[in-house]
């Protein structure tokens, strides 16, 4: 019967996943075991449940119903167990935490340091990256990151606030090239390209009091996927980027960057904490994504109230 039910709960995890390896690799297991619970519960069914290749993947019409049917019949025995050993109660384990680099760095690094305060028995892992991961194949537990939306990719995506970025450069950049005084003034410029999955590097899509204004960056004069080397090569004075506000308030609060064109911001995003969907949800998950709407979410909103203070940092 244990091994019927670690069965059925390995094909869950396969059609969850799309892989025979990445359930292996969760599993801490190799390809072959997993293949092979596969085939003894389909014996054990008398049904093929999974059409395979060297390829591809693709559930049988039996294995469709068959995976609506049991998967919420093993959350509910998920459910029973993890409350019989406390796991949704009492936060403890490792929580693998994803996030984008200029996000992480701000913000989501001194949240980790406040929740660790509250519960030391969880151990946490944050990686930063700008590829947006796979969190069942690459084993994260939760993801924050910035986005205009979301695919549909079947997680839980909790909004935690929002953000946009601004246009600044050095001080010691416009005193030699002058201030741009309209959207249209920007093509005189060296214009500094940051490719994210958040927003396109080729185009700035300026938000005014006159509506939007698409400065096209055909020939960016330098392009990085890093918010903070572009912030070093903006101080340098090398010319005009886009940030984040809360990849940039630090250097405008100390005068190393001003605001151009203050009057426009860039294309509002979305900041989310995205897990996967589960009929439950452990103690560490949870306990983390409270603290993140408790003290994310208000840091967003007084950047996004400070950053005002700046509009007229480069109008004279």
């Amino acid at each position: 019967m244990m091994d019927m039910l670690e069965n059925m709960r390995t094909f869950v995890r396969v059609v969850e996943a799309g892989s025979f390896t990445a359930v292996a690799k969760r599993m801490d297991t190799s390809t072959g075991m997993v293949s092979r619970a596969i085939s003894q519960l389909e014996g054990h069914l008398e049904t093929r449940l999974l059409q395979r290749t060297t390829r591809h993947l693709a559930l049988t019409e039996s294995g469709r119903r068959y995976f609506e049917r049991v998967r919420p019949i093993l959350s509910d025995v998920d459910e029973a167990n993890a409350e019989a050993r406390n796991a949704l109660v009492r936060p403890y384990g490792r929580l693998r935490v994803h996030s984008m680099p200029g996000l992480g760095q701000r913000h989501v690094m001194s949240s980790i340091v406040a929740y660790r305060e509250a519960f030391s028995e969880v151990e946490v892992e944050l990686t930063l990256s700008q590829r947006l991961p796979n969190l069942v194949e690459d084993g994260f537990d939760v993801s924050v990151l910035t986005a205009a939306s979301l695919p549909d990719s079947g997680y839980i995506a909790q909004p935690i606030g929002v953000s946009y970025s601004v246009l600044v450069a050095s001080p010691s950049y416009l005193a030699k090239h002058g201030v741009p005084r309209m959207p249209a003034d920007l093509a005189r410029h060296a214009c500094l390209g940051l490719d994210t999955p958040a927003a396109p590097a080729h185009e700035w899509r300026l938000q005014g009091p006159e509506g939007e204004a698409v400065h096209q960056l055909r020939a960016p004069t330098l392009q990085v996927n890093e918010p903070e080397a572009l912030a070093v090569a903006l101080r340098a004075g090398s010319g005009i980027g886009s940030l984040a506000i809360y990849s940039v308030i630090d250097d405008l609060r100390a005068g190393t960057l001003v605001r151009v064109l203050p009057d426009y911001r860039l294309q509002t995003l979305s900041v989310y904490a995205v897990y996967v969907s589960r009929a439950y949800v452990d103690a560490r998950i949870r306990t983390f994504l409270d603290h993140l709407r408790s003290t994310l979410a208000p840091a967003l909103q007084e950047e996004e109230l400070e950053i005002d203070r700046f509009v007229y940092a480069t109008a004279t």
